[in-house]
């Protein structure tokens, strides 16, 4: 019997086991608790009729300019000023950004530059004359005095004096032949830069011919006087400006300093003479 009630019970339990699992599995409760997610985020499968594009390559940047820029300047015929042709030049020659502090350097230079230097005094030394002792150090009453040279007396030495010295500077090349070409483009803004074919060969037979020049152009005393600037050295219009006197000069191009460019009203230049300075102070290699 009490075999009996032993299987009994078991198969009792049996059936409540299993009538406790279909329970749970009609409530889809997992009896233990599974971790099925993974750490990588899942992904799903692109599908086949979702078309992918791959991004478009970057497009290369055009450049700034594909050539060094450039500006037009009027060739004129001396003396009617009637135009000629155009002529093209870099626009860091000609367009250069103005810098007040390059040109007062290279002003300074130039003005040291020309400063000769030569005032000069005696020492006691080069004063010509005895060296004995005029009187007696004491006993006399009066102050003590050397020989003749000295300098409490009329005609000796002047001391701490001037001596013949070099005042000359020193500035960079680059730095010089920058403040030419913003005195250039300085004139070249403003309208000053006035560019002939030819300066240097043509006849000045007189003053009087060099002033009704002046005067039918504008370029007078009343106006401002004018700058010549010749490739080479025209005597005729030197010697006529000379006479007329505040009217303008003429300086060849080894005379010209960055000064003259900027000191009178307007600059008269020869086209060779242009040219010259555009070989001499500018390179291709300049960017300002």
């Amino acid at each position: 019997m009490a075999a009996r009630t032993i299987i009994s019970s078991g198969s009792r339990c049996l059936r409540m086991g299993a009538g406790l699992a279909e329970e749970l599995a009609k409530l889809s409760i997992s009896p233990v608790p599974r971790l099925s997610r993974s750490l990588a985020t899942e992904v799903s499968a692109p599908s086949a009729l979702v078309r992918i594009i791959p991004p478009e390559p970057p497009k290369p940047q055009p450049k700034l300019y594909t050539r060094r820029p450039t500006v037009l300047a009027t060739v004129y015929k001396f003396p009617t000023l009637e135009p000629l042709a155009f002529e093209t030049y870099p626009s860091t020659f000609l367009q250069a950004s103005l810098r007040r502090d390059i040109l007062h350097r290279a002003i300074i230079y130039e003005g040291d530059k020309t400063r000769k230097g030569r005032a000069q005094t005696k020492t006691r030394s080069e004063i010509h004359g005895s060296g004995r002792k005029l009187r007696p150090q004491k006993g006399t009453g009066r102050a003590r005095l050397g020989d003749r040279s000295s300098p409490m007396l009329r005609g000796g030495a002047k001391a701490h004096g001037p001596k013949a010295r070099d005042f000359s500077t020193s500035l960079p090349r680059k730095v010089y032949d920058m403040a030419f070409r913003i005195a250039f483009s300085y004139r070249y803004r403003r309208g000053d830069l006035i560019v002939v074919d030819e300066l240097s060969e043509h006849r000045f037979p007189d003053a009087w011919y060099v002033k009704d020049v002046l005067k039918q152009n504008g370029w007078g005393r009343e106006n401002k006087n004018t700058m010549f600037i010749t490739m080479t050295k025209n005597v005729g219009l030197e010697e006529a400006l000379g006479r007329l006197e505040k009217e303008g000069r003429a300086l060849s191009v080894e005379e010209v300093d960055c000064k003259n460019l900027l000191e009178m009203g307007r600059v008269v230049i020869e086209k060779k003479a242009l040219e010259y300075f555009l070989e001499k102070r500018w390179s291709p290699e300049v960017k300002v």
